[in-house]
């Protein structure tokens, strides 16, 4: 029997108060297709009603944390057959994932080693910790796709990094943030040794699991309360902005670029 992608492991650490979810594929890619998505969605909320578990940890595997979106994806690709209201509707899959990450009472964090690429990088901005490996690195390449950034990411990663750094990270989406340049811009909290993410990230949510959990999850809730109290106003375009993306030549010759392995031509419409 195939592994299933998403996978949970709870009752670990002081008084069994962490749980480990692992996304892997069994690949160097670890692609967010539509079925992932929901199925990391799922993993989220299935914590909703879990007061024995303070902390979620998430992680990819051992080469990659995720490569982003499934582009080669059969239900992704049926998106562009879709009229307008199906269409919206599909392309809600990535960002309630977030949304069901962002609004976990329990702390997060995440363990990221090798690649964390475009969804990949909104998954991970919906944590409240980061912790990678030395050779991870990050890119958000959706401008480059003819896309905008969406999910929900952009006001996550601006209270992350600011406005200059969030405009470089996403505009210039060819250029990749090393790991450094990610601590530094304040993207990840730390950098660690090449597989040691997870065990850093495991080092500190036995802290957290240690101390009394319902001011934790007060505390947590009410900054994420305070600092995202103006995200919708900017948030709640994103899906129709990548709806009308989408429908664009560029968007079609920057798949299509990628697929290739070719320099796209853009031409502004």
């Amino acid at each position: 029997m195939a592994q299933a992608p998403v996978s949970i492991e709870k009752g670990l650490g002081p008084e069994g108060r962490i749980a480990v979810v692992r996304l892997d594929r069994n690949d160097r890619i670890n692609a967010l297709s539509p079925a992932v998505m929901r199925g990391l969605r799922a993993a989220a909320q299935s914590f909703e009603d879990d007061p024995a578990t303070s902390v979620v940890v998430l992680t990819g595997n051992a080469h990659v944390f995720s490569a982003g979106f499934d582009l080669k994806d059969g239900e992704g690709k049926t998106r562009n057959a879709m009229g307008l209201g199906e269409r919206r509707a599909a392309l809600k899959v990535g960002p309630r994932m977030c949304g069901a990450w962002w609004e976990m009472e329990q702390v997060t964090i995440a363990a990221i080693e090798g690649p964390c690429i475009g969804g990949g990088v909104a998954l991970a901005a919906s944590l409240d910790f980061r912790f990678c490996g030395t050779s991870a690195h990050f890119r958000v390449p959706e401008v480059a796709l003819g896309m905008n950034m969406s999910w929900g990411s952009l006001p996550r990663l601006l209270a992350l990094m600011g406005p200059a750094r969030t405009k470089q990270a996403v505009i210039l989406a060819e250029d990749r943030i090393s790991s450094a340049d990610a601590k530094e811009w304040g993207l990840v909290e730390k950098v660690v040794p090449d597989g040691q993410a997870l065990a850093e990230a495991m080092a500190v949510a036995e802290r957290i699991a240690a101390l009394p959990p319902i001011p934790v999850s007060m505390v947590k809730t009410s900054v994420n309360r305070l600092a995202g109290a103006l995200d919708d106003l900017a948030a709640h375009m994103d899906t129709d902005q990548f709806a009308l993306t989408n429908l664009t030549e560029d968007h079609k010759e920057g798949v299509d670029a990628f697929l290739q392995r070719r320099k796209p031509r853009f031409r502004g419409r």
